[in-house]
């Protein structure tokens, strides 16, 4: 009887939130909503002005070539470190200047080593980068002056700079010793661990923008859809019981809601998928460690509330996109309750979420759009660099003074590369 009470709700909701968005189709005003302070504030910010980028000129071995020996590293979703790069090299903050820098960009691919599937192998990045630092602290005297404390780096793997897929070893290997001083823009981000450092910049995963802008849908469309997931919910080649895939968020997805009339939910992806997505008024985003899920992107885009399950999850842009008010987070060991927690959210607060996910500024930050446009990704990082300006005098070193240890990390990191 419980069940169908659910269900009821649920349908009067839909019917609600269907009647509420066409009946105000002829008023955009009333259908968005902005953040009012500093949120809505800084994701408008023109990052033109606030700061200078000097951008290295490395032998193409560390990009052009690497992405020239594998173009599907312009889909996968770590993308955004070759996006940056041609961002940079035809933005206004690009200085030729480097002695009037305020940051110093150097642009080498370390997520361009694919499998024959598609995913990224991370086991050459580190003596990658390594080669690349040592090129510009010989060549040029800015990395010298501060060991790095003025550079930032675009380290878009599964867990930043340790440069590993796996956790565990990630968590043994650390962040690239001669990066300790440098911001690193990244796609995870976790509360207390060592591959996330203070001042990190965590940005979302590269999601192809021409191809969900094809997909979409009349704004009126009603929303029939109360929660919606395709994905893998098990590892099956790695982790078959599912309780290291997501933190075994996913699998408990699938054991608890697999046959709930409220959760369309799937591993097949059907040709409707953006679609679908836009008929939802809940999309499921059970990232476990790893913020750089596509649907997180997806969901912002297409207006489908995001419900976060992951503890300790520091979201893309967290200082300037407002999570709180337009998510529904969900602590991981409450997913069997996901039900309840859903079902018990008033339509008001579902109709003001999905108003402030309207808005063009919230959906335009998570995007790297191909030409850029202003409030992109793109102006968000350099926003979120501005932001760290002026730097603090223990950016400069003293004379004689020497911090990083060149020598530290696996053995392997130190061969040549």
């Amino acid at each position: 009887m419980e069940g169908w009470v659910w269900v009821c709700w649920v349908i009067s909701c839909l019917l609600f939130l269907s009647i509420t968005s066409s009946g105000e189709s002829t008023d955009h005003n009333r259908r968005t909503e902005r953040i009012s302070g500093s949120a809505g504030d800084v994701l408008e910010d023109d990052p033109v002005g606030r700061l200078k980028v000097f951008i290295y000129d490395l032998p193409s071995k560390y990009n052009k070539k690497i992405l020239q020996k594998d173009p599907r590293c312009l889909n996968h979703m770590f993308a955004a470190e070759i996006f940056m790069h041609k961002f940079l090299l035809s933005s206004q903050v690009r200085t030729l200047d480097p002695e009037e820098a305020d940051w110093f960009y150097t642009p080498v691919y370390t997520t361009c080593d694919l499998t024959p599937n598609g995913l990224p192998l991370p086991f050459k990045s580190p003596r990658m980068m390594r080669s690349a630092i040592q090129l510009i602290s010989s060549r040029w005297p800015f990395w010298n002056r501060t060991q790095g404390a003025d550079h930032f780096f675009v380290v878009p793997h599964d867990f930043g700079a340790c440069f590993h897929y796996k956790e565990q070893i990630a968590i043994e290997r650390g962040i690239l010793p001669v990066l300790e001083r440098a911001t690193l823009v990244q796609t995870f981000g976790q509360k207390n661990h060592v591959c996330l450092r203070e001042g990190s910049i965590t940005i979302p995963p590269f999601a192809p923008p021409q191809k969900m802008q094809a997909h979409l849908i009349p704004a009126d469309t009603p929303r029939s859809i109360f929660v919606y997931f395709r994905g893998l919910f098990y590892d099956v080649g790695n982790d078959p019981e599912g309780g290291y895939y997501a933190r075994g968020a996913r699998a408990s997805v699938w054991e608890n809601f697999k046959d709930n009339p409220l959760f369309d939910i799937s591993t097949e992806h059907p040709l409707t998928y953006y679609e679908d997505m836009q008929r939802a008024i809940f999309c499921l985003c059970p990232l476990g460690w790893a913020p750089w899920s596509p649907r997180l992107v997806e969901g912002v885009i297409f207006g489908c509330i995001p419900v976060i399950i992951a503890d300790d999850i520091v979201l893309p842009f967290a200082d300037a996109i407002p999570w709180e008010e337009i998510g529904v987070f969900v602590s991981e060991e409450d997913v069997p309750k996901l039900d309840t927690i859903l079902t018990s959210i008033s339509p008001e607060v579902i109709l003001r979420k999905q108003r402030l996910l309207a808005n063009p500024s919230m959906k335009q930050a998570m995007l790297f759009p191909q030409p850029v446009q202003p409030g992109d990704a793109f102006h968000q990082i350099l926003n979120g660099l501005a932001r760290k300006l002026p730097h603090g005098r223990d950016v400069y070193l003293k004379p004689g003074e020497k911090i990083l240890n060149w020598t530290a990390g696996p053995v392997g990191d130190l061969k040549p590369w």
